[in-house]
């Protein structure tokens, strides 16, 4: 075997399966957001979400069977919570033990690196339907047929930007073993992260301020899977200003939208910002996920600000970008106190 395949793929290999990678990314934010505009979507910011979860999940795209089984397990999931919310709604003491098992599961799969996209998906899920269930219930068409759409456009615009920018074979993608040790230790912190999650989606449900202030629970969900045990000051503080950026970008966006509000605009926008963060969203590692982080904040924040939901302007992106600030300094101060300690 000569010492190039010993080597293993090139360096400049990689970056261009990265830069194509990164291209996917865009082209699934700008045209699932704009689809999801035209056609009058109550909530355009979830179906671009969810195609960049599959997207930064792997490289590879996801199998129709594969696709198809998680459509279907997420609409049980998201029926399922549901029913719950619906039952038990008036009786929390039992729902939000039910709320903790769901989030545990989806931290503990994360920390596995199992399940590909799924574990967020379902975080996301599992966070907004217990708040549009209460909080939003005058939506138009019901939750589940809107996670219906929004999953469904999510993996046509995953295959779409895989055809459009194709690789050359594909890798296969397996998580490495793990200890008993890092077993018991992803157990305990996936835990402690349902419990932290838990607390602010039980703030948001009780305090009627924050009847509309979604993005701070999906921020902490993001920011708890983005960080990791022995992280550096420096790389938390550039984590937390990442994020701020998302919300900083998302404010200057909808004052271009506002200014001039057409669809071109709009598109426009959504290219820019998207090319900024999904260029090193791709880039994996503790990079990758603050990048990743930093563009789940701004389709939030952006997709919030031009949706029907109740809520004003000012609201949107002078209280809500503190809204960003006090949920990353919340999961930080929480994880740092409460997280296992590396060994």
């Amino acid at each position: 075997m000569s010492a190039e395949a010993l080597a293993g793929p090139s360096p400049s290999i990689d970056l261009a399966r990265a830069k194509r990678q990164g291209l996917r990314v865009v082209l699934a934010v700008t045209v699932g957001f704009s689809l999801g505009l035209v056609h009058g979507s109550v909530l355009p910011f979830l179906a671009p979400l969810f195609a960049t979860q599959f997207l930064l999940a792997s490289y590879n795209p996801p199998g129709l069977r594969q696709g198809l089984g998680t459509v279907l397990l997420i609409l049980m999931v998201g029926a399922l919570l549901i029913f719950l919310t619906g039952l038990l709604g008036d009786r929390p003491l039992v729902l939000l033990p039910l709320l903790w098992l769901c989030y545990f599961s989806c931290f503990f799969a994360q920390g596995r690196q199992i399940g590909g996209a799924g574990p967020a998906l379902m975080l996301v899920i599992a966070i907004v339907v217990p708040l549009l269930d209460i909080l939003q219930r005058d939506l138009g068409e019901s939750i589940v047929l809107i996670l219906a759409k929004a999953v469904s456009i999510a993996l046509l615009l995953t295959w779409g930007a895989h055809a459009v920018f194709p690789d050359v074979g594909q890798t296969q993608e397996n998580p490495a073993p793990v200890s008993r040790l890092e077993l018991e230790r992803v157990t305990r912190q996936a835990m402690v992260s349902g419990v932290i999650l838990l607390s602010i989606v039980t703030l948001c449900l009780i305090d009627s301020r924050l009847a509309t202030a979604m993005v701070i629970p999906i921020t902490v969900a993001s920011l708890l899977s983005q960080f990791e045990l022995g992280m550096s000051t420096r790389t938390a503080a550039a984590l937390i200003m990442i994020n701020l950026l998302g919300g900083v970008a998302a404010s200057l966006a909808f004052t271009v939208v506002e200014l001039r509000p057409s669809l071109l605009w709009v598109i426009l926008s959504l290219l820019l910002v998207s090319l900024l963060f999904a260029g090193r969203a791709v880039l994996g590692a503790v990079k990758g996920k603050v990048f990743g982080g930093g563009l789940t904040t701004f389709l939030i924040l952006f997709g919030l600000g031009v949706s029907p939901l109740p809520g004003e302007t000012p609201e949107l992106f002078s209280t809500r970008i503190a809204y960003v600030l006090f949920a990353a300094l919340y999961a930080l101060c929480m994880a740092s106190l409460f997280w296992p300690r590396p060994r």
